[in-house]
């Protein structure tokens, strides 16, 4: 087992564990947005309103919200590498089940087993890039990382753009299959194990349970108003939330090591950059979930144009995370993040503002602007988050970051259905105003960080 330092791993493993981390993240965050393009198309097959179809999308979410703190923990316990390679395992084998639903039903079941193995994956990614880089190139990891999760996440039109221009739908899951096994197998080779597992940390099944129920709730509240559910059940759902949470709230009070992160959240810069982080992926999904319903029933686009419209949208942010990540060096997270989400603002707004009959041209730079944004904002705030935590707590660290984003993901879902229901001619634009509002206030977030003082330095000592 080759020996882990702050220097981080030799550097021939280095890359290896960079491009198996690359190829797990990508499927699974690329599967969180890649059924977005098609969900007109899938909709019409399967039977499905748009408003139904929605779930397609929320499922996957939902299962990844309520089980990533969870698997989070059992990294901390049995090391990251194993639960990864678990993951890839889980995800690959119910990405075939995806490919073979011949229903909503059964394709909605599918997205939650899935769900499961992207949470998996996700849940200890960021801890181990931590392992991975010198503690002095944290940021350039983090910049690497984001740029795999931010480019994954808008590359889901794209993506899909192709598969559908030589295939039908079910191929936009069977892809992750051969992908997940060669990264199952470079995983073996290339992944470290932790360099120091918490050996008498036990897993609490009890928090696990009302961590899934509390976040569970939650997100089904937020669906179930989107979607106009009888505010009898909304309010049960309400009260079972709020007596739930607080239990679960005081019992994470009282653990050495918690599987809410409630240490890490009394950290004021790391409670803030993950607000910072909600807010900047509901403004993401409020955009790219509504934006194919636009292009594709007003402006009559098909799949592949309105994958190749919105392409510049991830390619921005491929340009622009690698360079943000080395500014962070430099530079404070908090004024990089708040000049890079009100660029993102801007951009959505310009959306918001399109003609009625605009031309490719008026609406790629919209999206070039609504990427570049949104890259020099992710890394910046990304390496803050991992790196104000203790090395020890890298995995509770981890989990929240992907559960902020996550939360931020479900929520924009749930409220491109709400102006659906609201708006029913004018969805997508009320859903890119207000997209454009949720990140005006992860600009008031992300500047309000900088009265703190980044504690990289404070972990290195106890590390």
């Amino acid at each position: 087992m080759t020996t882990i330092t702050n220097d981080g791993l030799p550097i021939p493993q280095r890359y290896g564990a960079i491009f198996t981390i690359a190829l797990g993240v990508t499927v699974a965050v690329l599967d969180g947005a890649i059924a977005n393009v098609a969900l007109p198309t899938i909709a019409k097959d399967l039977n499905a309103s748009p408003a139904a179809s929605i779930w397609i999308v929320n499922a996957y979410q939902l299962a990844i919200t309520i089980s990533l703190l969870s698997l989070a923990s059992l990294g901390e316990i049995f090391g990251y590498r194993r639960i990864y390679q678990i993951g890839l395992l889980v995800f690959g084998g119910t990405s075939l089940a995806c490919a073979l639903s011949d229903s909503l039903l059964t394709l909605t079941v599918a997205r939650i087993l899935q769900g499961f193995g992207a949470a998996a994956i996700m849940s200890v990614n960021v801890a181990l890039v931590r392992i991975i880089y010198p503690q002095k190139f944290l940021g350039r990891g983090m910049g690497v990382n984001s740029l795999i999760v931010a480019v994954s996440a808008a590359a889901g039109p794209t993506v899909a753009a192709g598969v559908l221009s030589l295939a039908s739908w079910p191929w936009l899951f069977a892809i992750n299959v051969p992908i997940a096994i060669l990264a199952f197998f470079m995983g073996i080779k290339y992944l470290p194990m932790n360099p120091n597992k918490n050996q008498g940390q036990r897993f609490d099944f009890a928090s696990s349970l009302m961590n899934a129920l509390t976040f569970g709730l939650l997100i089904s509240v937020i669906s179930g108003y989107a979607q106009g559910v009888n505010h009898s059940l909304i309010l049960a759902e309400v009260v079972g939330l709020v007596v739930i949470g607080w239990f679960f709230i005081r019992r994470q009070l009282s653990r050495p090591s918690p599987l809410l992160p409630v240490d890490l959240l009394r950290i004021p810069i790391f409670s803030l950059s993950l607000c910072t982080s909600m807010c900047s992926f509901a403004g993401q999904m409020l955009a790219l979930v509504s934006l194919p319903f636009f292009l594709q029933n007003t402006l009559g686009l098909d799949e592949v144009s309105t994958g190749l419209v919105l392409t510049p949208w991830p390619l921005a942010t491929m340009v622009m995370a690698p360079i943000s990540g080395r500014l962070v060096e430099r530079y404070h997270a908090g004024i990089l993040g708040g000049i890079g989400l009100a660029i993102f603002a801007f951009g959505l707004f310009s959306l918001a503002l399109l003609p009625d009959h605009p031309s490719n041209l008026n609406i790629i730079w919209r999206m070039i602007i609504c990427g570049a944004g949104f890259g020099l904002f992710q890394s910046p705030n990304n390496h803050t988050i991992v790196s104000s935590a203790p090395r020890h707590r890298s995995g509770g660290a981890s989990g929240l970051l992907g559960t902020a984003r996550l939360l931020g993901q479900s929520t924009g879902a749930a409220l491109v259905a709400l102006m659906f229901n609201l708006f029913p001619m004018h969805g997508t634009h009320a859903s890119l105003i207000l997209a454009g509002i949720v990140a005006i206030v992860g600009v008031c977030f992300s500047l309000s960080r900088m009265a703190q003082k980044p504690r990289e330095q404070n972990n290195i000592v106890s590390s």
